[in-house]
């Protein structure tokens, strides 16, 4: 049964926590993840020492496959000419070459694509249609048995008590091609804020459902909404009938990560189902 830790918004930089980083190090090896997925926002201004920092911490994560895909705070907000001509020049040098990628483990392809645009927004990203294509062309080679993962730093859907910060555009056209594709979990963050969601709340009546699965942010000092002031990250487990997510806050006093909510879903093309006792973990 593989197990993918999802974690995002780490935040090297004046934001970020050494102290929960260093905890979220300790449950990481504890879990055994045979993958962990970083969706975004390594650092906080994409300066070369912020990414230096995020490399040491990502080199004494557990000797697994990774999955990387930038933020928009992992391209240069200030220095213009830099995010104009070269704005992903440290995340290549010091993160991952490729903006794009496919990873495969047993039972699990995934595929990341960057929605960071850092020649036409700030804060908001993109889905392109060459990134859908690329999409396609991977999971056309797909086992038909494997758990089909897309990642993506910014946001597909947006929780309850969330009024201000909108999904990527495009959103209905995403979907639909995702769906197409076969796809049974999107994993995303951005938002510094951890909840569970799925496409039939987004667009109702779809021939099939993807789970939506938002990380809050694991290591920063910014988290909202609900988390405001927390840090969270989330573990997903895969069977060929159900997937699993854990929802792991941390607690400062005792300095370690803990499961605070379980939701579980049947794999498509099963139904929805809701979280188990109620729980939320933040969900909406």
């Amino acid at each position: 049964m593989p197990l993918i830790l999802q974690a995002s918004d780490l935040h090297f930089g004046k934001p970020h926590d050494p102290a929960a980083a260093e905890a979220l190090l300790a449950t990481a090896t504890e879990l055994e993840p045979d993958l962990i997925v970083l969706a975004g926002d390594f650092t906080q201004r994409a300066k070369e020492r912020e990414y230096r920092e995020a490399r040491a911490w990502i080199d004494r994560l557990p000797d697994v496959p990774k999955v990387f895909t930038p933020g928009n705070h992992d391209v240069p907000l200030y220095r213009v000419f830099e995010r104009l001509f070269t704005p992903y020049r440290n995340y290549r040098r010091w993160i991952e070459d490729r903006l794009d990628t496919v990873t495969r483990i047993d039972g699990v392809t995934v595929v990341a694509l960057n929605t960071a645009a850092p020649r036409t927004a700030i804060v908001n990203g993109t889905v392109r249609n060459r990134q859908l294509a690329f999409a396609r062309a991977q999971f056309a080679e797909a086992p038909p048995a494997d758990l089909r993962v897309v990642v993506l730093h910014h946001h597909m859907a947006v929780p309850g008590d969330w009024t201000w910060h909108p999904p990527l555009p495009g959103q209905e056209r995403i979907i639909s091609v995702l769906e197409e594709c076969g796809v049974d979990l999107i994993l995303s963050g951005h938002l510094h804020r951890g909840f569970v969601s799925n496409s039939g709340h987004l667009l109702p009546e779809r021939a099939r459902e993807i789970l939506i699965v938002h990380s809050g942010t694991a290591t920063s000092r910014r988290g909202r909404g609900r988390e405001a002031d927390r840090k969270s990250f989330n573990v997903v487990r895969v069977d060929r009938e159900h997937l699993s997510v854990d929802h792991y806050m941390y607690f400062r006093e005792a300095g370690t990560f803990r499961p605070i909510a379980r939701h579980v879903s049947p794999r498509p093309p099963a139904a929805w189902i809701v979280p188990l006792d109620g729980a939320t973990g933040g969900a909406s």
